[in-house]
């Protein structure tokens, strides 16, 4: 009984989700990157993330434990406040439960053009790059190691990617 009893409980561990507020805030304390899922209701490929990826056992643990987790809502009514800065979605409208709503200045911003969208910030909260489209876990494993150990200061042509992806020994289970 006690192991099946931690397999379940295994098996309903999340990811950390918190606001970007509240991830640069953290950051003062504990330098470390940010992970950003920008999605928005209506997208199929977000929900399908959300499942088979943002669900994954060894997605969850590492997203956890090397990064601040941010879900952010695309065309969401909610106020940012992000390095001295108020962004806002003037123009939301409340009625448009699962259909596509106005952009949200943040996700401008960011030059998000698509959903689902990973933005990860270094640790001083500075955006490094969007990646645009639906993941699953060995994909963003690439890309969470890659940001997490700041490998990415070392990629400057797509040659060095192409490198650092022919040394990629993937870990996460599917």
């Amino acid at each position: 009984m006690i192991s099946l009893f931690i397999f379940f409980s295994n098996s309903a561990q999340e990811i950390n989700w918190i606001s970007i507020e509240k991830a640069q805030e953290l950051q003062k304390k504990v330098p470390k990157n940010i992970i950003m899922d920008i999605y928005t209701d209506w997208c199929g490929p977000c929900k399908l993330m959300d499942l088979n990826t943002f669900q994954n056992p060894d997605v969850v643990n590492f997203v956890n434990n090397n990064f601040y987790a941010v879900k952010f809502n695309a065309e969401g009514p909610n106020k940012i406040k992000f390095k001295g800065r108020e962004f806002s979605n003037f123009n939301y409208q409340d009625n448009l439960k699962g259909r596509r709503n106005a952009t949200h200045d943040f996700t401008r911003y960011l030059g998000v053009s698509g959903y689902p969208t990973i933005v990860f910030f270094d640790d001083e909260s500075n955006p490094i790059a969007p990646i645009t489209g639906f993941l699953n876990p060995n994909q963003i494993e690439i890309y969470l190691k890659l940001f997490k150990a700041d490998k990415y200061r070392h990629i400057k042509s797509q040659e060095d990617f192409k490198e650092f992806l022919e040394n990629f020994v993937p870990e996460f289970k599917i």
